[in-house]
């Protein structure tokens, strides 16, 4: 039985891996971390993340097929296929601070195959990494080692969370990036057949490894360009009273353009977009692409500009000032479906509201314990509670953050009864029925329209 090995056990690893159990039974996946709380959790009924239909996906494979480790060494000595899934934060210190990915845990985990690996070894970069790092890694990998050969391979993941199980049963494409050699040839054919097993051939699709490492940065650059791009315009349709819907619907209906990514809010966040763009930006500079470097960065420069502008027109809106005023922030996850709040919209706006003295009791139904974690440095200063109603009582205003399904059915009229008069919502995903929640007695003031406002 073929053995295939994952280092890292986070939202790319464990759930990629459970996919490839369950629809290999034929192969033995194995994932190690040194994290023994998280491989213990993940072999729990209270898995380390939050992701629509995984638990029930490792649940049918855990300990048949799919197992998990802490034994980092034994996983390398037994596997013919190797997937490098460790963290690559952007880094904070040093040369390329706040752009360049942080590759001290990679670098790590490359000197740990090539210290334990026994026999030929397939490793595939799945971690987000900045393109001709597989160049690095295989100069590692082969220093001083003349009977272990390394095929190193590129295979980027494309998942959005929230849907990610859905994403690896029906991919659009899986991306394999190799070597025009004899050997890169072998080992990409032999992660194609891995895949093979439930992906259309027509769907896998090789290139070579520096194309691969880059369209990974490329894809999510192009995804948050379209959400920086009409949130820009939002911000245009509030002052001119168009109204941002259906500005979208129209641009949408472009076949040239489509609708995907066109949905006006407080902005992107998530583990990757801006951390991918920071990257290409870093990588640009380091070209002495300037203008190529200028141009992805004010991606990042307009979503910062979209989450501020959110929270400022809070404290504008209300008289001018937060200060002693009860804020409830319904949803602290950075999208709904998911517990991960990874650059999180929220984070910037709770802190601005802390800052201008607001009472911040902030809401989610997954993701609370990541924001305390987020906002540990306000703890005193910030409230957190699990019931939406009883987050909403005595407030002054709702900021909906999240566009959780569930907020779109609470009882407004209950929680409006409850609240502070005049009562605000700032809707910053437009996910509300505003013109109910303004027949209710709300002010309405939703992302790139026209508030409903009795004042």
């Amino acid at each position: 039985m073929k053995t295939i090995l994952c280092i890292g056990a986070g939202y790319v690893g464990g759930p990629t891996m459970a996919m490839i159990a369950k629809k290999c039974p034929d192969i033995k996946v194995l994932v190690v971390d040194i994290d023994a709380a998280r491989i213990q959790a993940w072999q729990s009924d209270r898995l380390p993340i939050y992701e629509p239909g995984l638990a029930e996906l490792v649940k049918a494979t855990l300990n048949k097929n799919l197992f998990f480790s802490t034994d980092v060494a034994a996983g390398i000595r037994e596997a013919d296929i190797i997937f490098v899934s460790v963290n690559t934060p952007t880094k904070t210190f040093g040369e390329g601070a706040g752009r360049a990915a942080n590759l001290q845990y990679w670098e790590k985990t490359a000197r740990e195959i090539k210290a334990n690996a026994t026999s030929d070894k397939i490793v595939v970069e799945k971690s987000t990494l900045p393109v001709r790092t597989a160049e690095a890694m295989e100069r590692i990998l082969h220093s001083g080692n003349k009977t272990v050969h390394f095929e190193v391979l590129s295979n980027p993941e494309f998942l959005a969370e929230g849907t990610a199980t859905k994403d690896l049963e029906t991919p659009d494409r899986i991306l394999i990036g190799g070597h025009d050699t004899e050997s890169g040839h072998r080992a990409v054919a032999a992660l194609a057949d891995v895949y093979a097993h439930w992906v259309p051939r027509n769907r896998i699709l090789t290139t070579s490894v520096w194309s691969s490492e880059l369209s990974k940065l490329a894809a999510n650059a192009f995804l948050a360009q379209r959400i920086s791009s009409i949130n820009s315009l939002s911000a245009l349709c509030e002052r001119t009273e168009a109204n941002i819907s259906e500005v979208a619907r129209a641009i949408g209906m472009d076949a040239r353009i489509g609708s995907r990514f066109l949905n006006a809010s407080v902005g992107f966040g998530g583990s990757c977009f801006k951390k991918d763009i920071l990257n290409l930006v870093y990588l640009c500079q380091h070209y002495g692409l300037t203008e190529v470097a200028t141009y992805w960065e004010q991606v990042v420069t307009m979503n910062e500009y979209q989450e501020d502008r959110f929270a400022k027109k809070m404290s504008s809106t209300m008289f001018n000032t937060v200060a002693g005023k009860r804020i409830a922030v319904f949803g602290f996850a950075f999208k709904a479906d998911t517990g991960d709040t990874r650059e999180s919209p929220a984070i910037r706006v709770c802190r601005y509201l802390i800052e201008e003295r607001a009472a911040v009791v902030v809401t989610d139904p997954k993701a609370l314990e990541n924001a305390k974690k987020d906002l540990a440095d306000l703890a005193g200063k910030i409230t957190y509670e699990p019931d939406p109603y009883k987050a909403a009582e005595g407030a002054h205003a709702l900021a909906v953050i999240t566009d959780w399904e569930d907020y779109a059915t609470l009882d407004y009229k209950r929680i409006y009864d409850s609240m502070v008069k005049p009562a605000f919502i700032f809707d910053g995903r437009n996910c509300l029925d505003h013109k109910t929640l303004f027949e209710i007695g709300f002010n309405v003031h939703p992302i790139g329209k026209i508030p409903l406002s009795h004042l």
